[in-house]
């Protein structure tokens, strides 16, 4: 449904502005009339005509019509902030098609105040907000799941509190960890920047200057002038090469056996391996916590934290879980049976299978491993920052010697 930004001036003389979900600008200015706010200006949002478009299939008659608002990805940040404002909302006693009209107000991205004001409608017409939000294809099943339980039990404010809380959570580990991750990269970046300076600009006018002697060069400078004279050769056919392989890799990925493969490799891939490790329990964990805490049944919340933990090879063993579960068997005795969980995990979920505090105790084992991995990741980048600096030097002092070795020994020889 197109969207609509509007000017205007309510009943009470004040300026009042915003933007309202409508079929057609006569309906809008209905709606609008009806709420009070007397029309200065009214035009369609440029986010809500390019999605309306692509809806229709194509762009509107004679002109093209391209909108990057439109097609960017809504960031969980944003959706936690939405989820905590509704909660807020909700929790003050607003019913809940004023609640998300409200906040239809307040957010600021394009694509996401499309999507709440959709929903907001399909509430209107007598929809669960569940299904509305399910019919958006933005929010996933383990956000769907967690308000259609908090719809039955009446616990809606509770669980967009939690779902919020969740979503904050994995916002502050992602940003914890791109900014441990991020100076290395940088220094990558940079020695490869220096590197590819010196042997596509540097050597090639050194180069010309080394065969004038007409002397024998050592093994050292023909191996990296031949390796100067193959990437100013062959760059652009490297590049294609490189960009191939990772598209085979990519698309090796997303078969279900290669996703298997890949997953397994990037557990046992020495210290990293135990990042992954880390990060996919946790994920498993803290959305299980969530699920249980939001009312969703056991093997239904297995299944939905199985995808989230993003490993097909831990999923394929918290699948194997629910499958047990069902024929009657604890959690603990298969998660210990695959393998692929620390007895650390094991001994705190059989804890709290025993005494009935399984959410909180997997809340715990998230917790401590978020820790585990901004720890791990701190480390291994330490490591990393004087690694990058050897290799850059070592690289650069392989290319001045193999140039200057030449030169040496034509001044030996003149002496």
């Amino acid at each position: 449904m197109p969207v609509y930004a509007y000017k205007g001036v309510t009943q009470a003389g004040r300026a009042a502005k915003g933007t309202v979900d409508a079929d057609n600008p006569r309906t809008a200015r209905d709606k609008l009339r009806k709420q009070g706010v007397f029309l200065t200006d009214l035009a369609e949002s440029s986010g809500s005509r390019a999605r309306s478009q692509a809806d229709r299939g194509g762009a509107a008659p004679g002109r093209f019509s391209f909108s990057l608002a439109s097609l960017r990805r809504i960031s969980t940040l944003e959706l936690a902030l939405a989820t905590r404002q509704l909660a807020t909302l909700v929790g003050a006693g607003i019913p809940l098609v004023e609640a998300l009209g409200a906040l239809t107000e307040q957010v600021e991205s394009t694509r996401l105040k499309s999507v709440i004001g959709t929903a907001r409608d399909r509430v209107n017409q007598g929809a669960s907000l569940a299904d509305a939000l399910a019919e958006s294809g933005v929010f996933g099943d383990l956000f769907v799941s967690m308000v259609r339980a908090g719809e039955a039990s009446g616990a809606l404010e509770q669980v967009l509190a939690r779902l919020a809380d969740y979503q904050e959570g994995q916002v502050r580990l992602q940003n914890r960890v791109m900014s441990i991750v991020l100076y290395p990269l940088m220094m990558l970046g940079f020695s490869v920047m220096v590197i590819a300076l010196l042997v596509v600009v540097v050597l090639p006018q050194i180069t010309q200057l080394l065969e004038s002697l007409n002397r024998p060069l050592p093994f050292s400078t023909r191996m990296v002038i031949g390796l100067s004279e193959f990437v100013r050769t062959w760059w652009l056919a490297l590049l294609i090469g490189l960009a191939a392989a990772l598209l085979g890799l990519r698309a090796a990925i997303r078969t279900e056996r290669g996703r298997v493969r890949w997953d397994a490799f990037r557990l046992r891939v020495p210290v990293l391996g135990k990042v992954v490790r880390l990060l996919a329990i946790s994920r498993f964990a803290r959305t299980l916590s969530t699920l249980l805490a939001g009312g969703i049944p056991i093997v239904r919340a297995m299944g939905i934290s199985r995808l989230v933990a993003n490993n097909a090879v831990i999923g394929a063993a918290v699948e194997r879980a629910a499958e047990s579960l069902t024929e009657g068997a604890s959690l603990a005795g298969p998660l210990r049976a695959s393998g692929e969980f620390p007895p650390l995990v094991i001994h705190m979920v059989d804890v709290g299978e025993r005494s009935g505090e399984l959410e909180p105790m997997l809340a715990k084992i998230a917790e401590s491993y978020d820790e585990q991995v901004e720890s791990s990741v701190t480390r291994l980048t330490a490591l990393l920052e004087p690694l990058l600096i050897l290799v850059m030097v070592g690289i650069v002092i392989v290319i001045i010697l193999s140039v200057l070795l030449p030169m040496l020994e034509l001044t030996g020889s003149i002496q």
